[in-house]
């Protein structure tokens, strides 16, 4: 089982990499690589579920000004909240859009989608993730 002090590295990303996009290796079972330059990521809570082979995950992903997210894909749903600052939020099959402050987003399954141009302010976004357990909670797309 995962626990709170091994995933704090992980947590989701609701825009989770950056130009040097490391998470290949990174699960919902598992020690997470370091995060890159510009982007932290705090685990707000995991449980398992809503159904089994499944897990639910609620994070906080801080994206600092001018920092490139890389394009990604997750094994399952992600729901996301722009909490402050905003984001040009490409997702593969939609029209790219500039997210801001209030607004929310969801990503389908396995759809790769990146995060750009967020302006000189700090970007806060709280993310919801129902993925496989034991799959990469991202990975290069």
């Amino acid at each position: 089982m995962l626990t709170r002090r091994g995933f704090a590295g992980l947590a989701s990303c609701a825009l989770c990499g950056l130009a040097e996009f490391v998470a290949t290796e990174v699960s919902a079972q598992g020690t997470p690589p370091p995060a890159p330059i510009g982007f932290t990521r705090k685990m707000l809570s995991q449980m398992d579920g809503p159904m089994p082979g499944y897990v639910t995950i609620v994070a906080e992903v801080t994206i600092d000004p001018g920092t490139l997210v890389a394009r990604h894909t997750h094994p399952g749903i992600e729901s996301g909240y722009v909490v402050s600052g905003g984001i040009e939020l490409p997702i593969e099959g939609q029209p790219t859009r500039m997210v801001k402050a209030g607004d929310g987003f969801q990503v389908p399954v396995a759809t790769p989608h990146a995060g750009a141009k967020n302006g000189d302010t700090k970007t806060v976004i709280v993310s919801t993730y129902v993925v496989e357990k034991g799959k990469p909670l991202a990975s290069p797309a």
